[in-house]
C-alpha cells in the first residue's frame, strides 16, 4: 500500500466519505483520514441533540473504519475558522435581504484550505472528499465536472475552489451512482452504514430551524424586525409579517398570511422591513448580475458566450448568455428564471463541465402580461 502517494481524506462518518476513503486505501494510496468539527451545536442554544456530521457518534464511525482498516485517523477542530467567516456571513446575509450558500462558502474559504493546510504538514500530495462530481484536466487548467449520478451531483457547491485546490483533490465518488456506493458499503463490511440516513441539513443548524437559529445569534434581532409590511407589487400594504430576515425569495408555506390563493415572496427590502409578495408568475427573471466569478474551465468568459446556469443546487438549468459589465457578470436568460434569489450562487455549465460560478447580486424582472 501506499505506492500512489500519501491522501489527506476527509472523513465525516457518512457512507460517502468512508467508502471514499476505503477505495483510496485499496486502490493502493497511503491513506489519512481527518474527521472536522465545524461547529458545536450545544453552544447555539438550540433545542435539538446534535445531528449530522459534528457529533460524536460520526467522529467514532470514522475513526473505527480507519482503524480496521490500518489507517491514521485525526480529529480536527476548526470551530474557529468557521464560525468567523461561514456563521458571520449566514448572519450577516440574511440581515441583508439575502439567502446566502453556507454550504458553498465552507467549501471554498474553510474546508479545503483547511485540508491543503494539514495535507502540507502531513506531507500528502493529495486531498479527497466524498463530493459526487469530477475533477479533469483540460488544456492546462483543472476543471470540476458533474458526477455520473444527476441525482446526487455535487459540482455546483464546488465551483468557489480555486485552480490551486483543484490540482490536489481526488473526488473518488464521481464515477459511480449511490446505488454502487451503498453495495460498496456492504463489500467492506459495513452493513450498518449504507442503511445511514443522510443529512441535507446545514451542519449548524441541525433542526432546520435558521429562523431560531438567527434570533438566538443576534440579540433582540425578533423585537426589532417584527411588525414589517407585507406588500404587493404596487406597494399594497396586505398585511404584517414577523420580521424580513425570517422570509427568502420563492417562499410560499409558512407566510401566516391568508389570500384565497398560492401566494409566494418575490423581493426582500431590507432598508424599509419589506417583504414583497405575488403569484408565481412574479417570480420570474428574464435577467440577473453576477460577481466574485471564479473561474473553472476557462480562464476567463468570452462576451456573450451561451451557457447552462443553475440558480440552486437542484435546478435543472437555464440557458443563457452571459455578458461582461465592469467586474460583474449580466446573465441574460433565454427563457425565464423562476426564483432568483441574491446571495446565493450562479454557476455556469458547458455541458458536464463548470465554467465558473459566482454570487448573484440582482436581478431583472420580465414585464407581465
Amino acid at each position: 500500500m501506499g505506492s500512489k502517494g500519501k491522501v489527506l481524506v476527509a472523513m465525516s462518518g457518512g457512507i460517502d466519505s468512508t467508502v471514499a476513503a476505503l477505495m483510496l486505501h485499496h486502490e493502493g494510496y497511503e491513506v489519512i483520514g481527518i474527521t472536522m468539527k465545524t461547529w458545536d451545536y450545544a453552544s447555539a442554544g438550540g433545542g435539538k441533540k446534535e445531528t449530522g456530521c459534528c457529533n460524536l457518534d460520526s467522529f467514532n464511525d470514522a475513526r473505527a473504519a480507519a482503524v480496521q482498516h490500518g489507517f491514521p485517523h485525526f480529529i480536527l477542530d476548526i470551530r474557529d475558522e468557521f464560525g468567523d467567516f461561514v456563521i458571520d456571513n449566514f448572519v450577516d446575509e440574511y440581515l441583508s435581504g439575502r439567502t446566502p450558500n453556507p454550504c458553498v462558502m465552507c467549501n471554498t474559504h474553510i474546508k479545503w484550505k483547511a485540508l491543503l493546510k494539514r495535507a502540507d504538514a502531513l506531507n500528502c500530495a493529495f486531498i479527497a472528499t466524498g463530493h459526487y462530481a469530477n475533477i479533469r484536466e483540460v488544456n492546462g487548467r483543472y476543471t470540476i465536472s458533474k458526477g455520473l449520478d444527476e441525482t446526487k451531483d455535487q459540482s455546483y457547491v464546488l465551483w468557489g475552489l480555486p485552480q490551486e485546490l483543484l490540482s490536489r483533490t481526488i473526488l473518488p465518488l464521481g464515477n459511480f451512482r449511490k446505488t454502487a456506493i451503498r453495495q460498496m458499503a456492504h463489500d467492506f463490511g459495513y452493513p450498518e452504514l449504507a442503511k445511514k440516513s443522510e443529512s441535507y441539513e446545514i451542519c449548524f443548524v441541525p433542526d432546520n430551524d435558521y429562523r431560531g437559529f438567527l434570533k438566538r445569534k443576534v440579540d433582540g434581532l425578533e423585537t426589532s424586525v417584527q411588525g414589517g409590511n407585507f406588500v404587493d407589487k404596487t406597494g399594497k400594504i396586505l398585511g404584517k409579517h414577523s420580521g424580513y430576515p425570517f422570509y427568502t425569495v420563492g417562499q410560499r408555506k409558512g407566510l401566516e398570511i391568508a389570500m384565497g390563493r398560492p401566494i409566494f415572496v418575490t423581493e426582500i427590502i431590507p432598508e424599509t422591513n419589506t417583504v414583497v409578495l405575488g403569484d408565481e408568475p412574479e417570480l420570474n427573471r428574464s435577467e440577473m448580475t453576477v460577481d466574485k466569478i471564479n473561474m473553472i474551465k476557462f480562464d476567463h468568459i468570452t462576451e456573450g458566450m451561451e451557457a447552462l446556469v443553475k440558480i440552486r443546487y437542484k435546478d435543472k438549468g437555464t440557458l443563457a448568455t452571459l455578458h461582461h459589465v465592469k467586474n460583474q457578470l449580466v446573465v441574460r436568460f433565454y427563457e425565464d428564471a423562476k426564483g432568483v434569489a441574491p446571495g446565493q450562487s450562479a454557476v455556469f455549465y458547458d455541458g458536464d463541465d463548470v465554467i465558473a460560478g459566482g454570487i448573484i447580486q440582482r436581478y431583472k424582472s420580465t414585464p407581465l402580461q
